[in-house]
């Protein structure tokens, strides 16, 4: 049965959609059965895939509605022969307004995914850089969240914000939602300062951050201009293999996972407002 992680930060910028991207396409490249669901009404991560998108005929937006099953939405086999995609278009802004008096309007995409979540290993969504209906319904359909944090000033600013509305779904809508980890992106070793934030993250959030980190590279930022993954615009740049990396800790996390491990979003929302308190 599918892990499903939803890829979300409240701060934009921090490198969210080119982790889902590419975390998806390093999973797949690894016999992962996976599906990325783009959950971002800019639909960047399906452009970062090469899709365009007069060649979409159902979308992330007609399986919030109801007006298309989420099997017939799905493109398979993206670039990758164990790598599928749910796409998403501007129009996914209106299934707000759509929703709103939708009985279950918070749990339409958990819905949807539970008629699927046997056919794949890993289901990734790649959500919206707000607190949104749209961003609530992906955290309700995800098992774990995972949190890029981008190296540099201002990079923890919020973190405590975010935690609070993981919690808050966690009470009301989804109470197995648990952290699953932080992903430092961006990261420039020459700089102080990203080494400093770097340190800080470890010191907030323990072993829930990755040892793998994303560090600023060129390559990694010219791939979505050309449509492909970075293993697959430059498998042999350092975002390359930095993104290998991650989902070889991932599979091993998930392996965890199924074992019955789980994590307390309370613990973390305590230990990071405790920490903040003494350094303030």
């Amino acid at each position: 049965m599918a892990r499903i992680i939803a890829v979300a930060n409240q701060k934009g910028g921090v490198g969210k959609t080119t982790t889902a991207v590419n975390l998806a396409a390093s999973l797949a490249a690894a016999e992962q059965r996976t599906l990325l669901v783009d959950g971002d009404p800019q639909g960047n991560a399906t452009s970062g895939l090469g899709i365009a998108r007069d060649s979409i005929t159902a979308t992330v937006y007609d399986v919030l509605i109801g007006s298309a099953p989420v099997r017939e939405a799905i493109l398979k086999e993206v670039q990758f022969r164990h790598l599928d995609l749910l796409p998403a278009t501007p129009e996914l802004a209106g299934a707000e307004v759509e929703l709103v008096d939708h009985p279950g309007r918070d749990r339409a995409m958990r819905v949807a995914l539970a008629s699927i979540v046997g056919d794949y290993d890993y289901i990734l969504i790649d959500c919206p850089p707000s607190l949104s209906l749209i961003t609530v319904n992906m955290l309700a359909a995800a098992d774990a969240l995972l949190i890029p944090v981008q190296c540099e000033y201002y990079a923890l600013e919020g973190l405590s914000q975010l935690l609070n509305t993981v919690h808050l779904v966690q009470r009301n809508v989804n109470d197995g939602l648990a952290i699953d980890g932080v992903l430092l992106t961006m990261y420039d070793a020459r700089l102080n300062l990203s080494r400093q934030v770097a340190a800080e993250a470890r010191e907030y959030f323990g072993g829930k951050v990755f040892e793998t980190i994303i560090p600023r590279n060129v390559r990694l930022a010219e791939a979505p201009s050309f449509g492909k993954p970075i293993i697959l615009y430059d498998v042999a740049s350092v975002g390359a293999q930095a993104y290998m990396g991650v989902a070889r800790e991932l599979i091993g996390r998930s392996a965890a996972w199924r074992q019955g491990a789980s994590h307390s979003v309370a613990t973390d929302i305590a230990n990071f407002e405790g920490h903040s308190e003494r350094t303030a």
